[in-house]
């Protein structure tokens, strides 16, 4: 039977796993709700799932586009329309999940009128000094160049403020009425989660990872200075040694994992304990 439900939750809660024993059991249709599992060359970084588990389960949202394209939200709709329309023709049900909730709340509420980069000499600094003066309800970290960049496109084209112009705009979102599920951990006991991730991760091989993919891309490409790989470039250039990677790669898992929690409370969403997470959806899943 097809329905919708989406789980999210911080980094490291376990959300890949539950949907994953959901998949196997039910035979659910799963959209990766993340923004870094869209490149093909970043796998351990990513904490993407295995190529088996790919194999084995229908998933959507995996393995995209290359490190050196864009992607954004309006491409991540198309995606979620594909694997809507893969599980409706098949009757299955389909799980959205990840940390990226920013694609979630805009499925939710809408996107607005697409307006066409400019090309700017502004430096970030600049343009995030601009937009306060002008802006200041508009919300945006100082290093989110796309953002930035996308904020003085529509200032500059519409002459109009952007933060306005998008609400003006804004058509209806593709996502109703949708189920959401957060997986919730005590702080002290996801910091452990986070650390034997870490740990895991280097032991797999995330050096290696990350030596291969600053060969083959520049080093400033935004995907390569996600979490992960942007404390190897410290290390690889002997800045760090090895067990301050380790220690700041879980210390910046740790602070990301705080910032989803925050935005994860602009959703109307059920609290779910892990262990007991499987058991309570089986029985949705199963009526």
């Amino acid at each position: 039977m097809f329905f919708e439900i989406a789980i999210i939750g911080t980094t490291a809660s376990g959300k890949t796993h539950l949907a994953n024993l959901l998949a196997k059991n039910f035979n659910a249709v799963i959209l990766s709700l993340d923004s870094l599992c869209v490149y093909k060359e970043i796998n351990i970084a990513s904490a993407k799932p295995s190529k088996e588990e790919l194999e084995n389960f229908h998933y959507f949202g995996i393995d995209l586009i290359s490190v050196d394209e864009h992607f954004n939200v309006e491409l991540f709709i198309k995606e979620y329309q594909k694997a809507k329309e893969f599980a409706k023709l098949r009757n299955l049900p389909l799980i959205i999940t990840g940390g990226t909730g920013f694609y979630l709340k805009t499925m939710m509420d809408g996107l607005s009128q697409k307006i066409e980069e400019i090309k700017t000499d502004l430096s970030n600094d600049e343009i995030y000094s601009l937009m306060c003066k002008i802006d200041p309800s508009f919300k945006v970290e100082k290093n989110d160049t796309y953002r930035l960049k996308k904020w003085l496109s529509i200032y500059e084209i519409t002459k109009e403020i952007p933060s306005i112009f998008l609400k003006q705009t804004q058509k209806e979102g593709v996502l109703k009425n949708i189920e959401i599920y957060e997986i919730v951990w005590e702080r002290n006991l996801l910091r452990d989660r986070i650390k034997m991730r870490t740990k895991k991760m280097l032991e797999e091989g995330l050096l290696e990872e990350a030596k291969k993919l600053f060969s083959q891309f520049h080093r400033d490409t935004k995907a390569l200075n996600c979490i992960g790989l942007k404390e190897c470039k410290e290390y690889l250039d002997g800045k760090i040694s090895f067990d301050e990677l380790e220690n700041l790669i879980t210390t910046h898992t740790a602070q990301l994992a705080k910032r989803q929690r925050t935005f994860n409370r602009k959703f109307q969403s059920i609290a779910l304990n892990f262990n007991e997470a499987f058991e309570i959806l089986k029985q949705k899943f199963t009526h």
